[in-house]
């Protein structure tokens, strides 16, 4: 039996489909479990005010359907961040926040993974980056109070582009309800631009990473590239997770329109099966 967890990201399928769709596609294609979206159109967001009614509803055919949700991507900051210079933005952003931690709590999910922006559609200076770190702070605070772990993605700009960047601020905060959840796609391309490595960046969260997304990129792409077409080193990543003590895994990549997308969880799932396998083999070999 594997020593991990290997998550579907909810847009990897048809928008269209049911939560008992979705649910049963992602097990008949061998993952273990999904990965919730909440991002920032209205229909996503709409699910963080769902009654508890609805919520037991998804509690019941995640048992039903036999496969769970065991984390909740949650990028809706993208529209609300917690540094925008609006007040209006700021508190809308808190709300965002406290619905999806009370959210998450409901649901039975412990890992919410947050973006790592302070702002994203508009400039970062000096005073984004100071309502990020307050509105962060209170964010940690709503999280400890749920027993819910925010954990932050690497993202694809400058502010949290890297693992050591993400535990500048989670050592800042100093709350075990703060971790990181890099995107080995995204810290390869940062790797690769500032000349580093992606194993000494995974290795600076040390006893702060929570999970990894399994997402493949090229040079300056960071979506929608297919496994294999890339340039992540997705075994050695996996082996260096390993040896950190990353247990839960994500396979991210998204439905493109394809008839063909239900063959597509299925082969996206052996081919990161295998990058599993070759990392825990390489993560138990003799020195």
């Amino acid at each position: 039996m594997p020593n991990y967890l290997l998550g579907l990201y909810e847009k990897s399928m048809p928008e269209s489909l049911s939560f008992e769709e979705k649910l049963t596609a992602a097990k008949e294609a061998s993952f273990d479990y999904m990965e919730l979206s909440i991002d920032e159109t209205d229909k996503k967001l709409s699910r963080l005010k769902w009654s508890d009614k609805e919520i037991e509803e998804l509690r019941r055919l995640q048992y039903n359907v036999g496969l769970p949700i065991k984390s909740l991507c949650l990028s809706g900051h993208r529209k609300f961040p917690l540094g925008h210079e609006d007040e209006a933005i700021q508190k809308r952003s808190l709300e965002i926040m406290k619905d999806a931690i009370i959210f998450a709590s409901k649901l039975g999910v412990r890992l919410i993974q947050i973006a790592g922006y302070d702002v994203y559609y508009s400039p970062s200076n000096e005073r984004t980056r100071e309502n990020f770190a307050k509105n962060l702070a209170i964010s940690a605070e709503m999280a400890a109070r749920e027993g819910v772990i925010l954990a932050f993605e690497t993202m694809e700009t400058e502010f949290i582009n890297t693992v050591e960047k993400a535990v500048y601020w989670v050592n800042k905060i100093n709350s075990p309800y703060l971790q990181v959840y890099p995107d080995v796609g995204n810290i390869t391309n940062a790797a690769r631009e500032y000349g580093t490595s992606v194993i000494k960046d995974l290795e600076s969260g040390i006893g702060h990473l929570a999970a990894l997304h399994l997402k493949e990129t090229v040079p300056g792409v960071f979506r929608e590239v297919p496994y294999g077409a890339g340039h992540v080193d997705f075994p050695e990543a996996v082996k260096t997770a390993l040896l950190l003590g990353v247990r839960m895994f994500v396979g991210e990549f998204w439905y493109l329109g394809e008839d063909n997308w239900k063959s597509t969880l299925r082969n996206n799932n052996a081919f990161l099966r295998e990058a599993l396998t070759r990392g825990e083999l390489l993560a138990h070999a003799p020195e």
